[in-house]
């Protein structure tokens, strides 16, 4: 009968250890699972950096003139006042055209990335000698190139309190 008893204990710290690992398992689980969702949110952060640096440079190939005269160029975006009537029906010069559109623009990188801020710098415009004026119905290629900067706070997953946040910042220098 002795040999029953000690059986039985043999079994209950076989359970005990098994239990044990499972455990272990499951925190490695979690841990992995954290792991995941900082990925996936800096995997979104980047995908909407990429969105609205593509966004921007779209409005800027539709408004050449704006470009050529240098109303995209600010180190201060996103910015916040500025008239945004133009439209089919209202129609615009070209830099009160780029005002409209820094201003739309900023209510995107406000609303789609956290503690936002970019700058646009566009160089180079007079190397094919364009005079808007009196080329306006033509296209020419553009001579120079802008550099956009796009720099946002990246939380870690759980971090409620920007205490471990990091400064994240996309670089692109394009031709519109």
């Amino acid at each position: 009968m002795d040999g029953q008893y000690v059986q039985r204990g043999v079994s209950l710290i076989e359970v005990l250890v098994a239990v044990f690992v499972f455990a272990f398992g499951l925190v490695g689980l979690a841990g992995m699972m954290v792991m995941s969702a900082r990925s996936n949110q800096s995997a979104y952060l980047r995908t909407q950096v990429a969105f609205l640096a593509n966004n921007m440079a779209d409005r800027m190939r539709a408004n050449p003139i704006g470009v050529w005269s240098g109303n995209y160029n600010s180190d201060a975006y996103p910015i916040g006042t500025g008239a945004t009537s133009c439209d089919t029906r209202t129609p615009c010069a070209p830099a009160a055209v780029a005002t409209r559109d820094q201003v739309l623009w900023s209510r995107l990188l406000d609303s789609q990335l956290p503690g936002a801020s970019a700058r646009i710098q566009c160089r180079g415009m007079g190397s094919l000698s364009y005079n808007p004026s009196a080329q306006i119905g033509m296209r020419p290629p553009y001579g120079g190139h802008c550099t956009m900067t796009v720099s946002w706070i990246e939380q870690k997953a759980g971090d409620h309190q920007n205490a471990d946040a990091a400064g994240q910042t996309f670089a692109w220098v394009f031709q519109p």
